[in-house]
């Protein structure tokens, strides 16, 4: 949609009496990086989102697929600020290590064990694969990787653990992230627009692990897509740098309404 539609939509969220505000962290407020643990949120988009959490009647939440510590560590943010990890796998107010069952965490641990065998095998040593351990799963990252270990890696995954019972793959943009409990970014704002009793959802991602918040959206909430590629969200911006601009818009929006 053109940009006048997204500064619409953004006036008449601001107007809500409580409104919710669900941001992924990677691709949206921090720019994609090659080492997952250096990204960082532009400092624009780190101020806006602090002015935000600062309003009355407004919530901000990071829904991201990183563990929650990992999350919390690489973003900065604290309370009043909440997180999402896992793809709505652990919330920042439930962390007590308590995500999995005894066989849930049997499967996982078996789950580890084949995808390393399965790197060792299908990529080597220095390939640039690497495994993400979750508190809900693995994440297997082929960004570092060739193109042809990273697609013949992905495959593997897809052809083998991706299909065990149990097991519930994600794919995002050069990795698949593999969990043994079932959860999506779209169940998780469900449960944050019911705690807080949101009147409005204003949700920005950048992957397609977003598409399940993007379909959650609801008439008089707004969705908006960060980057490239195929979307359900109503709204488009280029960048972490444009996302920022629109962080600051809606704080002059809230604060003026």
């Amino acid at each position: 949609m053109a940009e006048a539609d997204l500064d619409g939509a953004l006036q008449a969220a601001a107007t809500a009496p409580r409104l919710l505000v669900t941001l992924d962290f990677d691709g949206v407020l921090a720019p994609i990086v090659s080492d997952p643990s250096a990204a960082r949120p532009l400092p624009a988009a780190a101020r806006a989102v602090g002015a935000l959490a600062q309003l009355p009647g407004t919530t901000v939440a990071l829904v991201s697929g990183r563990g929650l510590a990992d999350l919390a560590a690489v973003s900065g943010f604290g309370a009043p600020i909440r997180m999402v990890g896992s793809h709505g796998g652990e919330f920042c107010d439930d962390p007590d290590g308590s995500l999995l069952d005894a066989d849930q965490q049997k499967l996982k641990d078996e789950l580890t064990a084949a995808l390393r065998d399965l790197v060792d095998r299908t990529a080597g040593a220095g390939s640039g694969v690497a495994l993400e351990h979750k508190p809900a799963g693995i994440a297997v990252h082929v960004r570092n990787a060739d193109p042809a270990t990273g697609a013949r890696v992905l495959d593997a995954v897809r052809a083998g653990p991706a299909g065990w019972p149990g097991v519930d793959p994600t794919e995002g943009k050069a990795v698949i992230d593999l969990a043994v409990v079932e959860v999506t970014k779209g169940s998780a704002i469900d449960v944050l627009r019911e705690q807080v009793g949101a009147d409005a959802v204003l949700f920005a991602g950048d992957d397609v692990t977003d598409e399940t918040g993007f379909a959650r959206l609801r008439p008089g909430d707004v969705g908006i897509k960060v980057g490239d590629g195929e979307t359900a969200a109503g709204h488009r911006v280029a960048g972490p740098q444009e996302m920022a601009a629109v962080l600051d818009r809606l704080v002059e929006l809230r604060r003026s309404g």
